[in-house]
């Protein structure tokens, strides 16, 4: 192939041809065995997810974690932990999308920038359920087949790398090594 009267080699290499990020809060409403009288701690942990391309500008992550809490209950005398586990399913669209992939073939990438962390959590519904707050941030990335034009020396030249490089010391470069550095007392 010529272009431009340079010739030019097609490269078919994997890249990224999508990417999206999207921060998501949400609440989850828990109902313990007792009625709460004060929240003493909630914990969140036990994340899992997958990520799926789900359409051509969209990449699904379907996810699941625990809710710890930690209550008091009966004014204050009793307390105890109520977990929960909770699943989600998040959509997040590519910002950036290189149309140029040559095939449906995608592998999906998704990261967690901020894993799923409790906000607040208090006690609402007149008493009887715990209101969670949940925080939780993704980046995703397509990966895909997508080809690269490479310019082609029509010479064939080869490169020697000791050729370019001159490693001979110079005589300025060699009056400003001091050899008795080591015990040298003096301050520069």
């Amino acid at each position: 192939m010529t272009f431009l009267d340079q010739e030019y080699r097609e490269i078919i290499t994997k890249a990224v041809c999508g990417k999206g990020r999207k921060f998501t809060q949400a609440t989850h409403n828990i109902s313990p065995s007792h009625r709460p009288t004060s929240i003493l701690g909630c914990w969140v942990i036990n994340h899992l997810y997958n990520a799926k391309k789900k359409s051509e500008d969209t990449v699904e992550i379907n996810g699941s974690y625990d809710i710890n809490i930690w209550y008091s209950y009966n004014d204050n005398t009793k307390t105890e932990v109520v977990t929960e586990r909770v699943t989600y399913c998040d959509y997040i669209p590519l910002s950036v999308k290189d149309d140029n992939c040559l095939n449906d073939d995608y592998d999906v990438i998704a990261k967690v920038i901020q894993q799923p962390n409790c906000l607040e959590c208090e006690i609402s519904n007149q008493g009887h359920k715990i209101a969670v707050e949940v925080e939780r941030e993704f980046v995703v990335q397509i990966i895909g087949e997508t080809k690269v034009y490479a310019r082609v020396d029509p010479r064939g030249h080869k490169f020697d790398d000791d050729d370019d490089w001159d490693f001979n010391i110079t005589d300025d470069e060699l009056s400003d090594v001091r050899p008795d550095f080591v015990n040298d007392n003096r301050k520069d």
